[in-house]
Order: structure tokens, then C-alpha cells, then sequence
């Protein structure tokens, strides 16, 4: 991988950060390259850029933002070739997940969003006889809602897709009309800063969209904080989010949050287990856990529990964990040593509670260089454990035991998250009532599978909002109601 030099972006001009820190790949521990580390004042004068560039962009046509979008999409596709092994060395992705979704999935959104800024912002509403008052003389009175973009976003996002993660914010705010500041994951920011380059190359003007990156919090409260901000799309962990809410509430600020996720996985009795087995595997150890809608919290029928830990079990077995840029592993390494420890945490609070290792548990033999995690399954558990209420974000599943419907119900709310859950019954009467009674913003019934037009956003502690689809667009809007007289 060529080396190459990596700046903020502020007002279409590149910006000479105030320094530098070194974007380690998980698994070789190498260095992939330097990130640029933003100042304060630097963050400060992004907001500020895009809230100068806000009037006139959010007066151009809904056609040429799409064709600006369009051609952002092109551009990300044409550079695939550089894209696919920077995201793949800093994030830890396996081959096939850096191949069919880091990148791709990146100029998809875009296109998407190309396409929902020809949809219509407005929607008319039933005209209304209203008599006269002492405040004015009465008639049909006709109404409309209309969606407006909200200014400037500052957009924050996690590191386990950082392309994917800020495309699903960027799109839509753009389309939309508002202007965007851009604050990568501090751990793999170099693909999303290529990616607003090439933003700049498709002809968006100057300040519509800037970057700017870093470790540091103050910079990142800056763009939270700033007057001018005046909406923040945050995906990240539930405890970031609370601080964003708290620094935002102040100032009335609009909120997109996108938080933990601890989702349940009911399995009842009569399910397809064969098919419940090899959703949960396949997920279980894809991009090694680090994914927010992750059946990480197994709920089974007692009467098939054992059934279902042995197909798992079994499972494991097919889950290669080793170099990413391998066509057959499986399960590359977590992001950081760090968060391997922590997740090694997690385990050894479980065990220390009462669970039990039925498989995994450890580093494997032979990975002495990148921060791997074996796929854990944690069995004989019960909903007062660490691991089953704390969102792990590792190759870790959880199994617990229940009796009928009710306790189902009862076990899978009985927690802080509520982002994604699934059901599993060859019943599918029985397994929508079920869906409809747990505490989730989604719930996959009889599949793992995503339906990108679907609202995603969570319950609880999963956090504010939802977008996904047409419901993007009108998360990074504000209603205006517009009323005439006949």
C-alpha cells in the first residue's frame, strides 16, 4: 500500500492538522499510516465553513444534488481498488467483508440517497372548514407538511464500518439540502477522509462537506457544541451518546443517535433449528462480533436448549479465525489490544458468575501477532450476568434458557438495549405477536437478513431516532407546516 498523506479538510481547502497519530492494523500490529489530529479551532472553523456554505447549498435543485451524489457513488466504485486494502488494514475486516460491504455498500448509500433527493418533501393534508374567529375570517383553509433540511450535521461515527457508517449520514443529509461536518472513528479514519476526497473530486462546493479527525474529546465537543451545529448523527456506544445528548440538549439540538445493541434471539420450540443455528452462526463471528445487531443473546425453549448448543457448538468448529486477507477466514481480529482485553473481561466475568465455556474462551494457538478472539459461547446463563446484559461487541454468544411465550417476552425486555432482536418459530402468527411485544426498533423474524428500507433505530438505551430508506431523509429534516386560504 503506497503511502500517502491524510489532512482535514475545512471549507474545500485541505488543512495541515495540528499533528498526527499512527492507524495500527489489528492484525498485523504494523502501522498503516499517520491520521491527522485536529485542534479545537480547527473543528470550530468546519462548523463554521459549513454553516457559511449552508444558504446556498441548500438552494440548489434536488436533481443537482442527485447528480452530485451519482457521481460520488461513481467515484467510490472507480477507486475500489485503493479502498477495499486501506479499510481492510485498518479496520481488521475480513476479505469477503471488506470486499462485498465496506466499499460497495459505501457507493450504494450513495446512490440511494441520489434517488431520495427527487423524492417529495411535501405532503398535502385534508383542507379544513374553519368558522371565523377574532383572529381571522373563517373559509377552506388548505395545509401542507413540508420537509426542510435542518443546517449543519456533524456526523460521528463508530470504527467497525467506517465507510458504510458515514456514507448511511453524509447521503441523506446532503440530499436533503444540509451541509456536513465529518468526524471519523479516532481507530480507522483514513478510508472516510479518501472518501469526502473524493467527494470534493465530484464537484460538491466548497464547505458542504468537511473532515475532520482525531483522538481528542474536545475537538469532537467542539462540532457537538458549536452554535452553528445545528444537528448531530452520532453512531457509537450508548455512554458517548449520552454525553452528545447532554452537551446537545442544552442548545436544542437535533439528535440521531445510534447506540449499543444487546439483541435477543428467541428460539422457541417448535423453530427451524438447522436455519436458527446458521443465522446466529453467521453472525457470531462476522466482522468477529464487532456489529451492533448482533443475536448476541440467545433465548431458547429449554426443551431444545441442549439441541441448539451442540449445532452451535458444532458450529464453531467451521469459523477459521486468522489473517483477514485470507479468502477463507472467517473471524479476523477486534480492532484493538485494548478492546480484546476487554472482551476477554467480559468472559472471565461470566465464568466468575456462573457460565460456562462451552466453546472458545481464549486467544488461539498459533495468532501470537494481531488482537484475535476465539467465537466464545457462554452457556448456563441467566439474565443477572455481566456478559448477558453488557453489549460485549466480540465473537461472544450468549445462551439463556426459558419456559414459554411470557418468560420469552419477559427475558428478551429484560434489558437496557432494545436495537435488534430476532424470533425464530415455524408459527409465524405466533412469532410476529411475539415481535410485536419486544421492546426493539427491528426484530427479524425467521431470518437474519436486512431490509435497507426498513426504520432502524433503537429502543432504550439504543438510542434516538431512526433512519434507513426514505426514513434517512426525513431524519436529517425539519417539518414545516405551510397553510393558504382557497
Amino acid at each position: 500500500m503506497p503511502e500517502r498523506t491524510y489532512s482535514l479538510i475545512i471549507g474545500g481547502a485541505t488543512v495541515e492538522p495540528e499533528g498526527r497519530y499512527a492507524i495500527v492494523n489489528p492484525a498485523t500490529e504494523e502501522v498503516v499510516g499517520e491520521a491527522p489530529e485536529a485542534s479545537v479551532a480547527q473543528a470550530e472553523a468546519a462548523v463554521q465553513a459549513a454553516a457559511d456554505a449552508f444558504p446556498a447549498w441548500s438552494r440548489t435543485s434536488p436533481e443537482e444534488r442527485a447528480v452530485l451524489l451519482d457521481r460520488a457513488a461513481d467515484l467510490i466504485d472507480a477507486a475500489a481498488d485503493e479502498l477495499v486494502p486501506l479499510v481492510q488494514a485498518e479496520t481488521g475486516a475480513t476479505y469477503r467483508t471488506t470486499k462485498t460491504i465496506q466499499v460497495p455498500q459505501s457507493a450504494a448509500r450513495m446512490r440511494r440517497y441520489a434517488q431520495g433527493a427527487l423524492e417529495s418533501t411535501l405532503d398535502p393534508l385534508p383542507p379544513a372548514v374553519m368558522p371565523s374567529t377574532v383572529l381571522a375570517p373563517g373559509g377552506v383553509i388548505n395545509a401542507a407538511a413540508n420537509r426542510v433540511p435542518v443546517g449543519v450535521v456533524s456526523c460521528i461515527t463508530s470504527y467497525n464500518f467506517p465507510m458504510v457508517n458515514m456514507s448511511g449520514k453524509i447521503g441523506p443529509a446532503l440530499a436533503m439540502g444540509n451541509t456536513v461536518v465529518v468526524k471519523p472513528a479516532p481507530q480507522d479514519p483514513l478510508a472516510v477522509i479518501r472518501m469526502v476526497e473524493l467527494l470534493q473530486e465530484a464537484g460538491f462546493p466548497p464547505g458542504v462537506v468537511n473532515v475532520v479527525g482525531g483522538t481528542g474529546i474536545p475537538a469532537s465537543e467542539a462540532i457537538v457544541a458549536h452554535p452553528a451545529t445545528d444537528m448531530i448523527s452520532f453512531t457509537g456506544s450508548t455512554a458517548v451518546g449520552r454525553r452528545i445528548g447532554e452537551v446537545a440538549g442544552g442548545q436544542m439540538k437535533r439528535l440521531l443517535l445510534e447506540l449499543g445493541g444487546k439483541g435477543a434471539c428467541v428460539v422457541f420450540d417448535d423453530a427451524d433449528l438447522k436455519a436458527a443455528i446458521g443465522g446466529i452462526a453467521s453472525v457470531w463471528g462476522f466482522h468477529s462480533g464487532q456489529i451492533c445487531t448482533a443475536p448476541t443473546r440467545v433465548v431458547v425453549h429449554r426443551s431444545v436448549h441442549d439441541q441448539l448448543v451442540e449445532g452451535l457448538t458444532g458450529a464453531a468448529a467451521f469459523m477459521k479465525v486468522g489473517p483477514p486477507t485470507e479468502k477463507d477466514t472467517v473471524v479476523g481480529p477486534v480492532i484493538t489490544d485494548v478492546h480484546r482485553s476487554r472482551i476477554e473481561g467480559y468472559i472471565s466475568a461470566g465464568v466468575a458468575e456462573g457460565a460456562e465455556v462451552a466453546v472458545g474462551g481464549g486467544r488461539p494457538d498459533g495468532l501470537d501477532v494481531g488482537f484475535y478472539v476465539e467465537p466464545t459461547l457462554l452457556v448456563g446463563c441467566d439474565n443477572t450476568m455481566t456478559p448477558v446484559r453488557e453489549e460485549i461487541f466480540g465473537p461472544v454468544v450468549v445462551v439463556v434458557p426459558f419456559d414459554d411465550d411470557d418468560e420469552a417476552v419477559a427475558i428478551a425486555n429484560d434489558s437496557d438495549y432494545g436495537l435488534y432482536s430476532y424470533v425464530w418459530s415455524a408459527d409465524t402468527a405466533r412469532a410476529w405477536n411475539v415481535a410485536t411485544q419486544l421492546r426493539s426498533g427491528v426484530v427479524g423474524i425467521n431470518t437474519l437478513q436486512r431490509n435497507h428500507e426498513a426504520p432502524f433505530g433503537g429502543f432504550k438505551q439504543s438510542g434516538v431516532g431512526r433512519d434507513g430508506g426514505s426514513y434517512g431523509l426525513q431524519a436529517y429534516s425539519e417539518i414545516q407546516g405551510l397553510v393558504w386560504t382557497s
